[in-house]
C-alpha cells in the first residue's frame, strides 16, 4: 500500500496535552462519580483528580495505574513517540511510584500514515520506556481518523511514599521542576515560526523523564506532588489548592519559562486550550492589576510532558531544590507558597 508522506500535525485538530478536555467539562463528566469509593484498597481513585489510580496490595506494596495518549504536536514520528511515552510515564512518578511496564495505545488513519511512520512512533516510545527501565509489554491498535499514541503504565510504590495532590500544608513552599511554554512552542511550530534551537529545547524538555518524583516521595518533607500538563500551571496548582483546602500564592517573576516563550506569547502564538483553561477556572485566580493577556497565556498554557509541582516543608525547600537541579532539572525553581484560606490562586510579581 502506497501511503503519501504527510505532516503528522496536519492530520490532527489538536496536539499533545492541548487535546485534553477543559477542566470545567471534565468536572461535568465526573460529577456523578461517587466521592467515597466502596473499595478499601483503592487509595486514590477519581475523587480528587489525581495523576493515577492507586491500589494497596498489602502493607508494603501499592499498584499504581495510569493511561495517557494524544494526537501529535510535532511532525517527526520518532519525537512524537518519545514525547507521548515520557508524558504517560510521568503520572507514575508524580504519585511517587516506580514504573514497571507499559502497554501501547495506537490509533492511526491507515490510509494516510505509512507503516514506517507508525514504526518510528513505536520506536520512539520504546526508547523512552527503555530509558525508564520498563518494557512495552503489549498494547492495542485501531484504525482512527486522527493519529493517536500513548501508553497505559503500571507502577509500584510503598504506601508511605504515595504522594497525592491533596496533601499540601499551610506554609509549604511550591517548587516547579521544568520550564513552561510547551504549548506556545507547539503553536509556533504549527505555523512554521519556531526556530530550530527552540524546537530542540522543546524536545529536550518534553522527553526528560520526571523520575525525580520517585526520589522526592521518600522524603517526609515532601507533602504533595502533581505533574503540570494540559490544564497549565494555574489549573494543576488550583487542583492541588482545592484538594488541600489552601490558598496558593505564586510569583510570576520566579516561574521558569522556555527561552522564547515570552516573545512568542507576545506574538499571540497560543493554543485554543489556553483560553479554554482560563474560562474554566478564572473565578478562582486573582491576577495583578494591568496584568497583560500574554502573561496570562503563559500561566494557562497547556504543557505536554511538563514538570512536577511539589509542595514541601519550607525548612527543607532549598535543600530539595538543590537536589532536584543536581539530578538534571536545571530550570527547577521555587515559585510560591501555600497559605490558609479559601482554595484559590493569587499571582504576584
Amino acid at each position: 500500500m502506497n501511503v503519501p508522506i504527510v505532516r503528522l500535525t496536519s492530520l490532527a485538530h489538536g496536539g499533545g496535552c492541548g487535546c485534553k478536555l477543559a477542566p470545567s467539562v471534565l468536572r461535568q463528566l465526573l460529577a456523578d462519580q461517587p466521592s467515597v469509593q466502596p473499595y478499601r484498597e483503592l487509595l486514590v481513585g477519581t475523587e480528587t483528580g489525581d495523576d493515577a489510580a492507586v491500589w494497596q496490595l498489602d502493607d508494603k506494596t501499592c499498584i499504581i495505574a495510569t493511561t495517557d495518549f494524544f494526537m501529535p504536536m510535532v511532525d517527526d514520528p520518532f519525537d512524537f513517540g518519545r514525547i507521548a511515552a515520557t508524558n504517560a510515564i510521568s503520572d507514575i512518578y508524580a504519585m511517587g511510584g516506580k514504573p514497571i511496564l507499559a502497554l501501547a495505545i495506537v490509533g492511526m488513519p491507515v490510509d494516510k500514515v505509512s507503516p514506517e511512520m507508525v514504526r518510528k512512533i513505536l520506536r520512539g516510545g520504546s526508547q523512552i520506556c527503555t530509558t525508564a527501565g520498563i518494557p512495552v509489554a503489549g498494547g492495542h491498535s485501531i484504525d482512527s481518523p486522527e493519529p493517536i499514541y500513548g501508553l497505559a503504565v503500571i507502577g509500584v510504590g510503598r504506601p508511605q511514599d504515595i504522594r497525592r495532590n491533596t496533601e499540601a500544608k499551610s506554609g509549604d513552599v511550591l517548587i516547579l521542576t521544568k520550564a513552561l511554554g510547551v504549548g506556545i512552542y507547539s503553536a509556533a511550530f504549527k505555523k512554521a515560526a519556531l526556530l530550530p534551537a527552540a524546537y530542540a529545547e522543546m524536545i529536550e524538555s518534553t522527553t526528560l523523564l520526571n523520575r525525580i518524583g520517585m526520589d522526592l516521595a521518600t522524603y517526609p518533607a515532601v507533602h504533595a506532588i502533581t505533574d503540570v500538563t494540559g490544564f497549565g500551571l494555574l489549573g494543576h496548582a488550583l487542583e492541588m489548592a482545592r484538594g488541600s483546602n489552601l490558598a496558593f500564592a505564586l510569583s510570576f517573576d520566579d516561574v521558569p519559562f522556555l527561552t522564547d516563550a515570552e516573545d512568542l506569547a507576545r506574538q499571540q502564538f497560543v493554543t485554543g486550550a489556553s483560553a479554554r483553561n482560563w474560562a474554566s477556572y478564572a473565578e478562582s485566580v486573582t491576577l495583578p492589576s494591568g496584568f497583560p493577556e500574554w502573561r496570562r497565556h503563559l500561566l494557562t498554557d497547556p504543557q505536554t510532558s511538563g514538570g512536577l509541582l511539589i509542595a514541601c516543608d519550607p525548612g527543607h525547600a532549598v535543600q530539595l531544590l538543590r537536589m532536584i537541579t543536581e539530578a538534571g532539572y536545571p530550570r527547577a525553581s521555587i515559585i510560591g507558597h501555600a497559605d490558609r484560606g479559601s482554595p484559590s490562586i493569587s499571582i504576584g510579581p
